[in-house]
């Protein structure tokens, strides 16, 4: 006997045109904001997000709600295209980020890079764990628990964004500086922590604390990792030298693409946050030659002109400016603002004192890994599809991303003005002009 499969229905014609047009107008807006941002001096993931707030129901949506209504209904099939589309292309930014792990260079100043890192982690970690215990339970998402949503805020709090920060030290002409180098390793090692914890926090929330079930998530946690080093690494290795027997760039960037999805996909099947197995295959991709990860240089450009703002875009209109509106929310997201800031700043000075760096290597350190951007965007993101915060909190957090970002570069500047060069510096900056002349 044959079961007869039911077709599935096909999207509606006026369910399409909705969808191109999303797309359509989230790209050209985020790209001209984008190249707004640049202008004044900002990073461009500024004026991306400020696309989705603008088109969102902070400003559009009550300019005009009809035609907002339109563009962007609320319905269920229809969010669930675009979200798909940002889903995509998430995954494919944090594998992008991942490949962009300096493992070398963690390995030659581990000592230095590990204080920095662990102060830049565990002092915004504390105060933001510390805050989700204090803050107004209306602010905590519907079925969060306390110890969750507190443990959530904290994993937010201490992240940092590496290609926000390798934007800014490269427009800044600081990426040979010993600074830079060690600004970039140690948001690394913050990013590969927060995602091990933002996993964690992600099977708190769906299995509502069971201790036997979060036991047995860590162990799939750690266990994914180690046989992605000790498995997985060689075959990505294989795999990718495999597609760059082709002349062309494009079979190496699509067995890339396919190694984060593959990731992510493994991740997920354990019950793990996506973004984290996305961000593990990223960081295999490093195993690749030399010469195969120059061939990437076509997928990253896909992803950082194209993926990357259709995702700021879309995340950005989950964003209510109006829910700050409520004295007692706008007071808990400028306290939380104000423990982001000052956790990582102080955090990361105080790992760079207790490494015998100067005063002044040290504010610029803690200035150099405030930048939240992307990754901050990517948290929330997943906070907020968990339910483990509302659109006030997911609100907060989004801007804290944006103003970190915002923020860091002066200061970052300011410092560095009073850091000396020496000898490594200038011939890692010859080696570079060398280069950049090739």
């Amino acid at each position: 006997m044959t079961l007869a499969l039911t077709p599935v229905s096909a999207l509606s014609a006026h369910q399409v045109l909705l969808f191109l047009l999303q797309l359509s107008v989230l790209l050209l807006l985020a790209l001209c904001l984008g190249r707004l941002a640049r202008r004044l001096g900002l990073p461009a993931v500024v004026g991306e997000l400020a696309t989705g707030v603008l088109l969102g129901p902070s400003v559009f949506g009550r300019v005009a709600p009809g035609v907002s209504g339109w563009l962007l209904p609320a319905r269920a099939d229809q969010v669930h295209l675009l979200d798909a589309v940002s889903q995509f292309a998430v995954l494919l930014l944090v594998g992008i980020a991942g490949a962009h792990l300096d493992v070398k260079m963690l390995r030659r100043r581990g000592g230095v890079v590990a204080r920095v890192s662990l102060g830049g982690l565990i002092v915004p970690l504390g105060l933001g764990v510390a805050a989700g215990y204090l803050v107004p339970v209306a602010l905590l998402g519907n079925g969060a628990s306390r110890p969750t949503f507190a443990l959530f805020l904290g994993v937010a709090l201490g992240v940092s964004a590496i290609p926000v920060i390798a934007k800014t030290l490269a427009d800044m002409n600081l990426l040979h500086r010993d600074v830079g180098q060690l600004t970039l390793a140690a948001a690394s090692i913050e990013d590969a922590v927060g995602w091990l914890l933002l996993a964690m926090v992600s099977t708190m929330a769906v299995t509502s604390l069971r201790p036997e079930r979060i036991a047995l998530s860590a162990g799939y946690l750690v266990g994914f990792a180690v046989l992605a080093a000790i498995v997985g690494r060689p075959l990505v290795r294989l795999a990718i030298r495999a597609a760059g027997r082709s002349a062309e760039d494009g079979p190496v960037c699509a067995a890339a693409a396919v190694v984060v999805l593959l990731g992510a996909a493994a991740s997920q099947a354990l019950g793990l946050e996506a973004v984290f197995g996305g961000f593990v295959a990223g960081v295999l991709l490093t195993a690749a030659r030399p010469e195969d990860q120059k061939r990437l240089a076509p997928l990253r450009t896909v992803t950082m002109s194209v993926l990357a703002p259709l995702f700021l875009a879309s995340a950005g209109l989950r964003v209510d400016l109006g829910a700050l509106g409520h004295p007692a929310v706008l007071l808990a997201g400028l306290v939380i603002l104000l423990l982001a800031i000052v956790g990582k700043f102080a955090g990361g000075y105080a790992g760079a004192r207790l490494s015998r760096l100067s005063h002044w290597e040290g504010l610029a350190l803690g200035a150099g890994l405030n930048s939240r951007g992307v990754v901050e965007v990517v948290v929330a993101s997943v906070g907020l599809r968990l339910g483990i915060l509302t659109t006030a909190t997911y609100t907060i957090v989004v801007l804290i991303a944006v103003i970190t970002s915002v923020t860091a570069p002066p200061m970052l500047r300011w410092a560095m003005a009073r850091v000396e060069h020496n000898a490594e510096e200038r011939l890692r900056a010859d080696e570079l002009a060398i280069l950049s002349m090739r």
